[in-house]
């Protein structure tokens, strides 16, 4: 049994988190106050997919 996937089908989830990083660095770059706590939230997802996938790679 071929276990074939599409190329959208892997390529999803990193470019969500790319996605994810750009629109946080582009709202930190252009404001203030609730821009920059956007942004901080948006640029900390991709620390914690990184973070996720090393301790799901140690079990």
């Amino acid at each position: 049994m071929s276990n074939t996937r599409s190329l959208r089908t892997i390529f999803a989830l990193p470019f969500a988190i790319f996605v994810i990083g750009l629109a946080g660095l582009i709202i930190a770059l252009t404001g203030d106050g609730w821009r920059d706590v956007a942004a901080w939230m948006a640029l900390s997802a991709p620390v914690a997919a990184a973070a996720w996938a090393m301790r799901a790679r140690r079990t």
